[in-house]
């Protein structure tokens, strides 16, 4: 938690001084489109939308999996599914809309989360943390490949800059905010469920938090813990659907996609076509298993990162906010992190990336 979320500050920092700089629909697309190339735009805003669809379906199976641990009986691939379509609907009739539900859902997951911090500690075993490195470093920096999609949340304001008030002060800002609280929650939370159980039990588990909590022997925090990554899970499927519509939209507003695809509905003043597409294809997706649709979506927001600190070194020195060596170094660990991702993200995501290449 801690290396993915170091890695992620550097290029954070690059997308808070790229958003201040230019602030337009698109984030990272955009920065690549302008700074880079037509072309390593594309390919930016191609593996952002590849990577957001799985993620999108990773999220809404792990809504599904804590709501099948009070009905069993429930299929997990459908009722994730049924989630996606219904936030399609949600980000479909208006931007405010989803802004309202979401801000009332994180408020919700982080009282939740602070909740479970603060049980938790008192119940900690100390011998759950032996041994400290199971499968050395190289299995914390597989660790921190795969949860670096958990981070990828701050640059989806970027995605939607124009429809933003003074965007160019508030989204970087929000972009720093948003990835320290991110971290500090993060390790505390890892820190306190890998405590209560121990990873082993943590590994097997596909309910882990309500699980840990269980130590504590309190049936109404196994129960609130269960609400809570449900409320988790959908604010993230809301916002992943919303960012990635905009981003098929400014793409589409390019023309480097469907130009239907950067239609706005004329009553809710949204790009329609691209959330009814993206929705779908990430409610299709989650039939292809967590783990799977997890490291792809990571693959692809790797290489999109990368094009966008590659972007932040080619930004002009008197619009830099951060010395380039902070760009640079963003840029790779991102590289560094795909390196140990598993196959079979490697080889969905290159598929992706050259069915990309040869649509462009």
């Amino acid at each position: 938690i801690v290396v993915a979320g170091v890695i992620a500050s550097f290029t954070a920092l690059s997308f808070a001084q790229l958003s201040a700089y230019m602030p337009r629909e698109g984030g990272g697309y955009e920065f690549a489109y302008r700074l880079i190339s037509p072309y390593a735009g594309f390919l930016a805003g191609w593996m952002w939308v590849f990577s957001n669809i799985f993620i999108g379906a990773a999220v809404s199976l792990g809504f599904a999996q804590h709501l099948a641990a009070f009905f069993p009986f429930l299929p997990v691939t459908v009722v994730a599914a049924v989630l996606c379509i219904s936030f399609i609907f949600l980000n479909y009739v208006g931007v405010r809309q989803s802004a309202m539900v979401n801000n009332a859902l994180v408020v919700a997951k982080i009282s939740i989360l602070l909740f479970f911090i603060a049980l938790g500690l008192s119940f900690i075993n100390l011998n759950n943390f032996n041994p400290f490195m199971p499968r050395g470093f190289s299995g914390i920096l597989e660790g921190a490949a795969l949860i670096f999609f958990a981070y990828g949340g701050y640059a989806r304001v970027t995605v939607m800059a124009e429809e933003v008030k003074e965007a160019s002060r508030i989204i970087p800002r929000a972009i720093i905010l948003a990835l320290t609280i991110s971290i500090v929650l993060y390790v505390f939370i890892g820190f306190v469920a890998v405590g209560l159980v121990g990873s082993q039990t943590l590994t097997a588990s596909s309910s882990p938090l309500s699980d840990a909590i269980g130590v504590t022997g309190n049936s109404v925090a196994v129960f609130v813990l269960s609400l809570g990554a449900m409320i988790a899970t959908a604010s993230v499927l809301l916002m992943t659907i919303l960012g990635v519509s905009r981003m098929t939209f400014a793409m589409a507003r390019n023309g480097q996609l469907p130009t239907f695809l950067g239609r706005i509905h004329p009553r809710f003043q949204t790009p329609h076509y691209a959330v009814l597409i993206t929705g779908l294809l990430s409610s299709v997706l989650v039939f292809g298993g967590f783990s799977r649709v997890v490291a792809v979506g990571t693959f692809s927001l790797l290489f999109h990162h990368a094009l966008v600190n590659l972007a932040a070194v080619r930004l002009r020195a008197e619009k830099r906010r951060y010395p380039v060596f902070v760009s640079v170094l963003g840029l790779l660990l991102c590289l560094t992190l795909l390196v140990f991702l598993s196959t079979d993200a490697w080889v969905i995501g290159v598929a992706g990336l050259i069915v990309g290449a040869f649509y462009y």
